[in-house]
């Protein structure tokens, strides 16, 4: 399997604008540009942003899937991903899932999550600290 996605860029880094495009047209001439990514002064991306989209829908995913292979529905699962930056580098992705399953209690949500964190697929290709918390809902 592929995925693609396309990015313009026009003009310089501060005053430049560019679109992404992604195979399936979810983002479709999606505006990014150095102030929607340092700034938040317009409306737009950012690729940390798109990566810490990204490492959410995987991770909450993968423990679906945990879930999944234990024979059980997960009612609810809800991720959010917190990326850290300092200067220009990513430090680290913070994952915080509130879940509801039933079948299984806390401490299993919280063993099943742990195993996600460290093996789904954007987890695995991440050069910085990964952590993250459970929430469990009976």
């Amino acid at each position: 399997m592929k995925r693609t996605s396309k990015a313009l860029w026009s003009g310089t880094i501060k005053e430049g604008k560019g679109e992404l495009t992604t195979q399936s047209e979810t983002l479709n001439k999606t505006n990014y540009s150095f102030k929607t990514r340092f700034a938040g002064e317009e409306k737009g991306t950012n690729p940390e942003e798109l990566l810490a989209a990204a490492h959410a829908a995987c991770f909450t995913m993968a423990v679906s899937f945990a879930i999944t292979q234990r024979g059980l529905n997960p009612t609810s699962l809800s991720t959010e991903a917190t990326l850290s930056m300092e200067g220009f580098g990513i430090t680290g992705i913070h994952l915080s899932i509130t879940g509801s399953v039933s079948g299984i209690g806390a401490d299993e949500f919280e063993t099943i999550t742990k195993d996600a964190e460290k093996n789904c697929l954007i987890s695995k290709v991440l050069n910085v600290p990964v952590s993250s918390e459970a929430h469990f809902v009976s």
